[in-house]
């Protein structure tokens, strides 16, 4: 994959991620962790995924929300890639089974975690007004 193909793809995906244009999101991801990681940031989501990639957004966002979820400390990053989750079709039911069975593997303060933010990102009025405009 060429470097600017790479670039449009990490800048689309954060761009999706942020709900913001395009051109927008390199400027918003820079705000949050500054230019130099922005830019690490979005060549490595360049080049995460690629279009005969065997995972669908759907499943790729579960592995990301498992993974945040185990790690733990990471509240602001598994928030953005729940509402992710939600927008790639993944159902709260199906999150919350997940989430329920990593209480398993990663223990229940990480897992209840995750499930509170889980909760709260349903419960918001703008994931209302989301849901409603999808429909």
């Amino acid at each position: 994959m060429s470097e600017p193909d790479r670039r449009a793809r990490g800048i689309a995906a954060y761009a999706s991620q942020f709900g913001v244009p395009g051109n927008e999101a390199e400027e918003t991801l820079a705000g949050m962790v500054g230019p130099r990681m922005a830019e690490e940031a979005i060549q490595a989501a360049g080049a995460a995924w690629s279009a005969d990639s065997p995972l669908s957004l759907r499943e790729r966002s579960l592995v990301v929300v498992a993974a945040l979820a185990s790690q733990g400390g990471a509240d602001a990053r598994l928030r953005s890639h729940l509402r992710w989750a939600i927008e790639h079709g993944v159902s709260a039911e199906e999150l919350e089974a997940a989430l329920t069975l990593l209480a398993v593997y990663t223990g229940f303060p990480r897992a209840s975690v995750a499930m509170e933010l889980l909760r709260e990102e349903l419960s918001s009025p703008a994931r209302d007004r989301s849901s409603r405009s999808h429909s």
